[in-house]
């Protein structure tokens, strides 16, 4: 699979993957799927292990992104950040080739095509390699919709599943969960991360918090 190595956030459905080399971890991106739909593939630097974000669609593609070689990352866990079928459609297939942990909240893992190996909760941590994620839970889109921060060493990178998106949250289905992500999105992410943090959603292009950050009265103002 072709690999670009000029990180811009943008991937074409069915095109080559991008890659961005952070200090101790590389973020590959690939979109996959009649969704375009992002999958993350996660590698720490040191040690080659490897955390992959959404076995959305088309396992092929996304097994070619890992490899097949014997330098290929080390896949060790595989998160899925909600329980929407589009996030989940290559897991049963990426899980009998890899043979990851698998890994989704407990409010949304019943709904999933396999039993998961671990349960996080808001707060928790993740730890591949030497690299550690923290577990953001983002109620709303679903109920156990969650995001996975990493705090680099030039910015805070937030992979924000479909709760979070540049031009605001993700589609919810009644007022009352609109009010809960956005609350959820202004206490935990936009109070909580600076300008510069760089999310990744589940779909489409990356962004920032800075970016998105003026926004959030409009989105608050026009409800759900």
């Amino acid at each position: 699979m072709d690999v670009l190595e000029n990180y811009t956030g943008h991937t074409e459905p069915g095109g080559p993957a991008i890659r961005r080399d952070l200090d101790r971890l590389s973020i590959s991106k690939i979109s996959v799927g009649e969704m375009d739909n992002n999958a993350y593939l996660l590698v720490c630097k040191q040690t080659g292990e490897a955390l992959l974000i959404d076995a959305a669609a088309e396992p092929s593609r996304i097994a070619d992104l890992i490899g097949a070689t014997d330098e290929r990352p080390d896949l060790r866990h595989l998160v899925t950040t909600h329980r929407h079928h589009d996030h989940w459609q290559a897991l049963g297939a990426i899980a009998g080739m890899f043979e990851p942990r698998l890994i989704a909240h407990p409010l949304d893992a019943p709904e999933l095509p396999a039993p998961m190996d671990e349960f996080v909760e808001h707060g928790d941590r993740l730890a591949f390699g030497e690299i550690e994620l923290e577990v953001i839970h983002l109620r709303g889109h679903t109920p156990g919709s969650i995001a996975l921060l990493y705090r680099g060493a030039d910015r805070p990178h937030l992979f924000t599943g479909d709760s979070l998106f540049p031009g605001g949250p993700g589609k919810t289905w009644s007022p009352e969960d609109n009010a809960q992500l956005l609350a959820d999105l202004e206490e935990r992410v936009f109070d909580a991360l600076p300008d510069d943090t760089w999310f990744y959603p589940g779909h489409g292009d990356d962004s920032t918090i800075g970016e998105q950050r003026p926004g959030l009265p409009e989105w608050k103002a026009r409800g759900w």
